[in-house]
Parts: C-alpha cells; structure tokens; sequence
C-alpha cells in the first residue's frame, strides 16, 4: 500500500514555473512506476508524464514536451514534476499515481493516487 500527497501547485503567470512534488509512504514506490495526470474543469482527467521505477523511462503527452520534466528520488520516496512556460490551458488538478514497474500512460493501470492539487495558470 502506498499513499501519496501532491503539493506545490498554485497561481502563476503565463510563462512562469512551477514545481509539483509528490511524497509516497510505503515500502513499494522504489518498485512502482509513477505518473502525473490532470483534470480541467468539465474535461476527463489526461495523462501528463510517467516515469518507470528506476527513472530510465519516461513519457510525456505531447502538449508538455520540451515544457515538463519528471523526475523521481527513490532514496526520499519523491517525485517530481517540473513545470516551465505554463500556459493558461495548463490550468488544472494535478494528480500523483503509482501504478506497476512499468511507466504507462494509461490511467486504469495506476493502482493509488493522491488528492490533487491546483495549478492556475493566468494570461
């Protein structure tokens, strides 16, 4: 079992940066592959970035290529995502998820998730 708790989000300019972190308890997140989702309002939630248990794979949505950039730290139970030239269509919940060893950008492979937390991206 494994939970997850999603902090670093907040307002912020078009063009600025933040920084999502996520901290696992549970003896599984060295094993766990780990992804970032969103939710906008009134959307689905979307698939963002994944990254595999020893942080060699990772993945991206196009939308945020060459903008995010995930990370992990087995050794502190973290991971990261890293947000630069946010857009306004950035705004949304961000979700934590560990799934398998493998990365998958497929929501109904993640096992457990945290509860979000907001980025508003202002123009």
């Amino acid at each position: 079992q494994v939970q997850l708790v999603e902090s670093g989000g907040g307002l912020v300019q078009a063009g600025g940066s933040l920084r999502l972190s996520c901290a696992a308890s549970g003896r599984a997140f060295s094993t766990s592959a780990m992804g970032w989702f969103r939710q906008a309002p009134g959307k689905d939630r979307e698939f963002v970035a994944a990254i595999s248990w020893s942080g060699s794979t990772t993945y991206y949505t196009d939308s945020v290529k060459g903008r995010f950039t995930i990370s992990r730290d087995n050794a502190k139970n973290t991971v990261s995502l890293q947000m630069n030239r946010l857009k306004p269509e950035d705004t949304a919940v961000y979700y934590c998820a560990g799934a398998g060893s493998l990365a998958t950008m497929l929501h109904y492979e993640y096992d457990y998730w945290g509860q979000g937390t907001q980025v508003t991206v202002s123009s």
